[in-house]
């Protein structure tokens, strides 16, 4: 039985309970999101993570990509960036590597990750099809099939897979003028593929068997944004909402089957553009959690994408968006190191925070942060802060040369002393 199944029977996991624990929400409320698939709970049992709902009426969530690559590769750097990120507070955390033994690093990583976590299966599947045949286009139906099964096997909590990249979808993006056809590695993957044999996305073509592996694990399925914008030029064009649209049919699927799924999303995306295409997304896919990438809400900032993200982030997670995938200052340059891990989830949290209050929820944090602030308590802004160990940091770097607990800002100018020397008269 998986989570949704054992939800829609009336029954309430004890992953629900926890959930709802975390949430401060009602457990009923809880159960009957994941019923409808309006929620997902990443668990796979062979992994046993600690349990995040990631939904309607939920928290904002966070998640850190990680992962060798085949010009670096340090498993136990990626080791020590998966612990950062979750001590910096991410969610979830993904594997992309594509660098190494593929299988030993995941294992490590799995082992040392106690959020759920996620992969992209068909990655694997084509290192190997290069290693074996010298290119992607010889990964045969079986390899990505069996790809998939063995990482659901080792505790994978949710896998991506691109079954929106499909002949029609891509004959959609071979007619449009798009200034960069297309960033996804794993929607490049399966493209290339198509056009190279000639045929339909596996994947695509037999997702039944695809919802059986899944289902036999709990394995929450993550629709992949192949086809997502990699220039604000781009932005929200035929080629995305025809990738959505064959999305849309395939989570009704999905529930009907028992299967969690949640939807990708962009991308590269002006600000203006983002409220359209998080509706757009919600109403075609019956209010799936949507997990974004950014977005990226200019394309000019390379060294700072973690702030860009953090914009994008903030304004989708206020219209809908449920799961913020962080990017890094490394972001379009370079293999993250864990300095660039630890400011991107930062970052990152603070737009799912953001977008949090403006939806109302967890108001009573900052409203604590604020009386703290009122009565200069130190100590109590850096236990409610979002990186007290940077907020500590500023704090001793530069103490103010009187007695007084301000800060080195104002000193004896503070404002909040001076308001409260005089206003008690």
């Amino acid at each position: 039985m998986t989570q949704i199944s054992e939800a829609k029977c009336g029954k309430i996991t004890q992953q629900i309970k926890d959930v709802a624990k975390k949430e401060h929400v009602d457990v009923d409320e809880v159960k009957k999101g994941v019923a409808s698939g309006h929620i997902v709970i990443p668990f796979n049992q062979v992994h046993s993570p600690e349990p995040f709902g990631i939904g309607k009426g939920l928290r904002v969530k966070v998640n850190a990509n990680i992962g060798t690559s085949m010009e670096y590769c340090n498993v136990k750097e990626e080791i020590e960036k998966a612990k950062i990120a979750i001590e910096a507070g991410a969610h979830a955390v993904m594997d992309l590597s594509t660098g190494g033994d593929l299988d030993k690093i995941r294992l490590a990583l799995i082992k040392a990750v106690s959020v759920p976590f996620g992969t992209v299966p068909v990655y694997q599947a084509g290192i190997e099809a290069i290693k074996k045949h010298g290119s992607v286009i010889e990964m045969t139906e079986d390899d990505m099939f069996n790809s998939f099964e063995k990482q659901a096997k080792q505790g994978v909590d949710f896998a991506v897979v691109h079954v929106g990249v499909t002949m029609e979808s891509v004959e959609r993006l071979r007619r449009q003028k798009r200034l960069i056809p297309m960033v996804s590695r794993g929607g490049a993957f399966h493209m290339a593929w198509i056009l190279h044999n000639k045929k339909e996305n596996p994947l695509y073509k037999n997702f039944d068997y695809l919802l059986e592996l899944a289902k036999k694990y709990d394995i929450t399925l993550s629709l992949g944004d192949g086809m997502r914008s990699g220039a604000l030029h781009d932005s929200n064009d035929r080629a995305k909402f025809q990738e959505l649209l064959i999305i849309g049919e395939l989570v009704e699927r999905a529930r009907e089957k028992g299967v969690q799924t949640m939807v990708e999303g962009p991308g590269h995306m002006p600000l203006n553009d983002i409220q359209a295409n998080i509706q757009v997304m919600k109403t075609v896919t019956k209010l799936a959690p949507y997990f974004v990438l950014g977005p990226l809400v200019t394309d000019i900032a390379p060294g700072y994408d973690h702030f860009v993200g953090g914009i994008g982030g903030a304004l989708a997670g206020f219209y809908g968006a449920d799961f913020l995938c962080y990017l890094t200052p490394a972001e379009h340059l370079c293999l993250p190191d864990k300095n660039d891990v630890r400011d991107g989830v930062i970052a990152t949290r603070i737009a799912a925070h953001a977008a949090d209050l403006a939806r109302g929820i967890d108001k009573d944090v900052d409203s604590t942060f604020s009386k703290a602030r009122e009565s200069l308590n130190w100590n109590k802004m850096f236990e409610v802060c979002i990186d007290p160990e940077k907020a500590k940091e500023y704090r001793k770097k530069r103490l103010p040369f009187e007695e007084t607990k301000a800060c080195s800002m104002c000193g004896k100018l503070c404002a909040i002393e001076i308001v409260r020397k005089y206003i008690k008269q």
